[in-house]
């Protein structure tokens, strides 16, 4: 589904992989990853990030974002899976994926735009979600008379974010106070080195 958007190019699959083959793959993930919390800084201040994560790819992609810097794992058997279905729904290659672990509503990401350098012009980022459903939200980010878009990322769920949607807009993931489970985002990137 075609997510209309200003400024902006984004495909939405709300049950990309099935029940069965998304269960499996959270499963393979949580327990297989090494999942770490980053010290990140933001608006000049380093504290630890509210989220687990984890950086994998090809061999030399580094990627850095709020003061921290990753160095690529190498892909295991499961991200190469997820990866190639996701790189024949988006056709185009990805060289690396940022994995975060949403443990419960507490954890979020705050507004940003996936526009660093070394993702290049006008990136495309594959975002795909494994567990709890949480809401994600995009505002333009120089028109107050476009109305926010929000999405229910839910289990097996990807979203596809291309054109100039980084140079337009911010997403984020806000911390919510109703029960809800693990969640497991994956943001597949082409990288420049």
């Amino acid at each position: 589904m075609t997510i209309p958007l200003i400024d902006g190019d984004v495909l939405f699959d709300a049950a990309f992989f099935s029940g069965p083959d998304a269960d499996r793959l959270l499963a393979a993930l949580l327990s297989s990853l090494p999942w770490e919390q980053h010290l990140v800084r933001v608006y000049g201040r380093t504290h630890p990030a509210p989220r687990l994560s984890a950086w994998h790819g090809d061999e030399g992609v580094r990627y850095t974002y709020s003061g921290v810097t990753l160095e690529a794992r190498p892909w295991t058997a499961e991200l190469q899976d997820i990866r190639s279905q996701v790189e024949a729904a988006a056709g185009i290659s990805f060289n690396a994926v940022l994995l975060n672990q949403y443990r419960d509503g507490k954890d979020s990401v705050g507004w940003h735009s996936d526009d660093e350098p070394e993702l290049g012009t006008n990136p495309v980022i594959a975002s795909v979600s494994f567990g709890g459903t949480r809401r994600f939200i995009m505002r333009h980010k120089t028109r107050d008379d476009i109305d926010r878009v929000e999405l229910a990322l839910g289990h097996g769920s990807m979203l596809i974010m291309g054109g100039a949607t980084q140079h337009h807009w911010q997403h984020h993931v806000p911390r919510t106070a109703r029960p809800v489970g693990t969640r497991v985002n994956l943001t597949f990137r082409l990288v420049s080195r």
